[in-house]
């Protein structure tokens, strides 16, 4: 069955429905569907778990994040379809998130402190490194064109997880590209809960810094927002560390990408090399002020 006809097909609808697509999904299918009700968003998508993404778990997050106030209402679900509200909100850019640092910093340390109350079952966990780790493994069994570079890849996650400072643990989206945060004039609100789960503050931090593209006095007011206080020495190179992460670990998703998913439209070889020459600037950055973190 066809996306469309899968849609016209779902009992949730009130009257005749007309249906568009929405673009910018790097994994899933999004379209807007119009009814007697209003507007709604549908998303088809299915488990993936060579990239440790479940539906289920994706929308008992979506659940709670609107009970929590961050997200739009689930208005209906069943396995690889999720249809919820649709904001009329505008999709930050990465400028937008530069421009927003004080609003954008607020809302995560809410969603951070705010989510534990309404999440649900069992817990799961997104350490950055462990999926790193998990990537390689899958990378070398399914025979990746970039299997040779692996070895290089984790002695940098380890030395980048050296780096990192200990923090309380929260709970976090974890997937936070600039297209992830809309504004509907009033407030901000987050969507897309694939990956969220319990973390350390830092990754959604480093993960804004680097999608956004922040100078380093950008990520330093952003930093002070967050912690309502300027941010020390060690909690500074622990986020220009989780930022080479964050963008480690999109490298590693797309060479993944390239062997399990089809997207239309996603060339994941393009975006795998986009990612690692980002990468190898924020490296070089992260190590002209701070060297190398020995063992």
């Amino acid at each position: 069955m066809i996306a469309e006809d899968r849609i016209r097909a779902l009992p949730c609808w009130t009257g005749a429905i007309e249906i568009a697509p929405l673009p910018g999904g790097l994994s899933n299918a999004n379209y807007v569907v119009s009814d007697a009700a209003g507007r709604h968003v549908v998303r088809l998508g299915q488990d993936y778990p060579f990239h440790h993404v479940f539906r289920e778990r994706e929308v008992m997050t979506a659940r709670a994040a609107h009970a929590a106030g961050f997200a739009p209402a689930v208005h209906y679900s069943e396995p690889g379809i999720l249809v919820t509200q649709f904001l009329g909100a505008r999709t930050f850019l990465a400028e937008d998130v530069r421009a927003n640092l004080g609003r954008v910093a607020a809302l995560l340390r809410s969603f951070h402190r705010e989510m534990p109350n309404h999440v649900s079952g069992a817990g799961f966990m997104f350490w950055v490194f462990h999926v790193i780790r998990d990537y390689a493994r899958t990378l070398e069994q399914g025979n990746s064109r970039k299997r040779n570079d692996l070895p290089r890849l984790l002695t940098l996650a380890d030395e980048l997880e050296r780096a990192q400072k200990l923090l309380p643990i929260v709970f976090g989206h974890n997937d936070l590209l600039p297209a992830n945060i809309l504004d509907d004039g009033n407030r901000l609100w987050l969507i897309d809960f694939e990956y969220a789960g319990f973390n350390t503050a830092m990754f959604d931090l480093a993960g804004v810094a680097s999608n956004a593209g922040m100078s380093d006095a950008e990520s330093f007011a952003f930093l002070t927002a967050y912690f309502m206080k300027e941010p020390d020495e060690a909690i500074r190179r622990s986020h220009a560390a989780m930022q080479c992460a964050s963008l480690l670990r999109e490298a590693m998703w797309s060479m993944v990408s390239e062997l399990y998913l089809d997207a239309p439209g996603i060339d994941y070889v393009a975006y795998t090399e986009e990612n690692l020459v980002r990468l190898d600037a924020a490296l070089e950055n992260y190590r002209t002020k701070y060297g190398i973190l020995k063992s």
